[in-house]
């Protein structure tokens, strides 16, 4: 069989977050795999009790022997999240950069009894070779440092992994996007290009890190009192600029955060934050007049236990905001966390605080590309065959109008799970999706991982729904029922329809319950479980219009 280049997506396509790629190269049936970042999302609230989302990697498993490594483009938690839990299951040599290596580093040192990785650390701009891929690693610009595109030269072509970019010529800190790179490997001739999408539903070109720099130092000068910015812990340039803007007024800075003081310290050893003074700690920040302090801190998604979530409502032990106080989300709100973020926006401002958001002023911009920069990059690249990545179905729809528009000559469409062949086979038939894998989530469950089908998720939103109703009844084995039942309940209204106790309506239905029940069937532990949760859920839907979830435990004594 002939050698065939593919790409399949375990995650990261249709999805923003939970990023993992896979590169195969060979004969089916022999290829050759290549991993590319393995990231997390978020668990919104129709998963109550899970923290984080996870791609599953059984087919990787399956196929650990042909693994050949795994890449990582950059340090953000979509696309190196996953690490620490699943790196166990693939036991492969891992390839990065070295502020991706120093964070991804600092993370697992953070999680106890995490596992030893075998990192390979490769210069921004170098290249190695990992099995039938030579890797090279392209700088681009993006919010975090460090951050690369992939060029995969294989006997079959050169391939063109974006990873998540922008073009912005004045970052603050880190790469730019090289205008020159970028042609010379359109000149090499790219056979296909992975592309990012986020914000392919956007016109223009995105506005510089360093146009907010200046907002940023224009608010924070002229702020009465206490001024506090929020922020993703990763973007060092955001960090970067408050801490310029708060010397340049005469300010201190407090971290707070245990992810912003992590990240800080990789940066301050990567070098990225030279000629800055040390931060205050956040034990300084009581001590420091009103006027004279900056405070820098986690929370910019509403997360309950981060540090803005707590201040907001005044919890937190060392850090509190007052009338007049500014705070400065120089952040956007990932879609699914607007109700938790709006809701400490209001305790804020209930509390006098004035809130200052992108909506007021320019104190965020994307590390994504709008359309006018994809336009750019199809211009310079000039591939053969397009495969939007990284996003929804409907910026994944708007990418694919646009590289078609752009000359590709093949646009592919992928969901994840979809294997397509972007080179090799039969030539008359161009890239095209020639099978399928099976794809799925796990769930990070506190300290355990498990499948998305877990009946434990499930039966929590029923919990969330309709309580729960807990009955105990101890029986002779003749089916005489000894003593009284027991019966507890959770999450249930008080009163139900018509103003009757709903603890009296369960105790009633239990009583006629067994009292009707035919002697056969008394005697059968099993039998008399299913009718009295039958009676149980159907007497509390007449009352309140609502079935709990319903546990009986019958004892033979």
């Amino acid at each position: 069989m002939p050698d065939e280049l593919v790409f399949v997506a375990l995650g990261g396509v249709g999805e923003i977050g939970m990023n993992l790629g896979l590169y195969g190269f060979g004969p089916k049936n022999r290829r050759k795999w290549l991993a590319v970042d393995l990231g997390i999302s978020f668990a919104g609230p129709d998963l109550p009790g899970i923290d984080i989302v996870m791609p599953d990697v059984a087919f990787l498993e399956r196929e650990r022997g042909s693994l050949v490594g795994l890449v990582l483009t950059h340090g953000h938690e979509d696309h190196v999240g996953a690490l620490v839990d699943l790196w166990p299951r693939l036991d492969c040599p891992v390839y990065t950069t070295p502020f991706t290596h120093a964070l991804a580093e600092a993370r697992r040192l953070n999680e106890p009894g995490a596992p030893r990785i075998p990192f390979h650390v490769v210069p921004s701009g170098g290249r190695v070779q990992i099995g039938p891929f030579e890797v090279e690693f392209v700088p681009v610009a993006h919010s975090i440092p460090d951050s690369h595109a992939l060029a995969l030269r294989t006997p079959l072509g050169l391939f063109v992994h974006t990873g998540d970019w922008k073009i912005d010529p004045t970052p603050v800190v880190g790469n730019v996007t090289d205008p020159a790179r970028f042609t010379a490997l359109g000149d090499e001739g790219v056979r296909a290009v992975i592309c990012d999408s986020t914000n392919a539903i956007r016109d223009g070109i995105s506005p510089s890190e360093l146009d907010v720099q200046a907002v940023l130092g224009e608010l924070i000068a002229k702020a009465p009192y206490r001024v506090a910015v929020t922020t993703f812990a990763s973007n060092v340039a955001r960090v970067r600029s408050v801490a310029e803007a708060a010397i340049k007024a005469g300010r201190e800075v407090v971290l707070v955060g245990r992810a912003m003081e992590r990240v800080v310290m990789v940066a301050r050893e990567q070098g990225l934050l030279n000629g800055l003074p040390a931060f205050r700690s956040v034990d300084a920040y009581g001590f420091l007049p009103r006027d004279k302090v900056v405070a820098i801190l986690t929370g910019s998604q509403g997360e309950p236990r981060a540090a803005l979530a707590r201040i907001a409502d005044d919890d937190h032990p060392e850090i509190a905001l007052s009338a007049g106080d500014h705070v400065i989300f120089s952040s956007r709100t990932i879609p699914g966390n607007e109700r938790a973020v709006n809701r400490i926006i209001n305790a804020l401002v209930l509390d006098g605080v004035k809130v200052i958001t992108d909506r007021d002023a320019l104190v965020h911009v994307s590390g994504h590309p709008r359309r006018g920069e994809l336009e750019q990059m199809y211009q310079w690249l000039r591939p053969q065959v397009a495969v939007p990545v990284h996003g929804e179905p409907l910026h994944l729809a708007e990418h694919a109008e646009l590289a078609r528009r752009m000359g590709a000559k093949e646009v592919i469409r992928i969901v994840d799970g979809d294997v397509v062949r972007l080179a090799g086979g039969d030539p008359a038939r161009g890239a095209e999706v020639s099978e399928r894998i099976s794809v799925g989530k796990l769930y990070k469950d506190g300290h355990v991982l498990t499948a998305a089908a877990d009946p434990a998720v499930a039966e929590r939103r029923r919990l969330s729904f309709g309580g729960l109703v807990s009955i105990a009844v101890a029986m002779t084995a003749k089916g005489e029922v000894v003593g009284d039942p027991m019966i507890d309940l959770s999450g249930l209204p008080r009163l139900g329809l018509g103003g009757r106790p709903i603890d009296e309506v369960i105790e009633d239905a239990v009583l006629d319950c067994l009292d009707n029940l035919p002697k056969p069937r008394r005697r059968d532990p099993d039998l008399v479980a299913e009718s009295l949760s039958r009676a149980v859920r159907g007497s509390v839907n007449g009352v309140w219009g609502k079935k709990p979830l319903c546990h009986v435990l019958v004892i033979t004594v």
